[in-house]
């Protein structure tokens, strides 16, 4: 798809042990949503409130909405945490599950 320049981007992740899980809440200037996930799937959303629960039922969490705390009951540091970034989607997709290394 085409990057709609009134869109913002939150990342959110999932995490399993020292696995990111990532995925991109892309909320458009119409108020429709859309996440791009690690399997390099586009799901439309009717609107941001939609997308952000079914991220949530994912078990999903926002990275802007965690805190030091947080980070380190899943098992890692808050600054471990680089969300994927990429020129395109297709490239993007082989960088949305991050192996993180083990901590010593």
């Amino acid at each position: 798809m085409n990057r709609d320049d009134n869109a913002h981007d939150e990342w959110w992740l999932a995490t399993l042990g020292r696995t990111v899980v990532w995925a991109r809440l892309r909320v458009r200037d119409a108020g429709t949503a859309e996440v791009f996930d690690s399997d390099g799937a586009t799901l439309p959303y009717d609107s941001e409130d939609t997308a952000r629960a079914a991220l949530m039922d994912a078990e999903f969490v926002a990275l802007d909405g965690l805190d030091a705390e947080d980070a380190a009951e899943r098992g890692f540091a808050l600054d471990e945490l680089v969300p994927p970034s990429a020129d395109d989607d297709a490239t993007l997709r082989g960088l949305m599950i991050q192996k993180l290394p083990p901590r010593h």
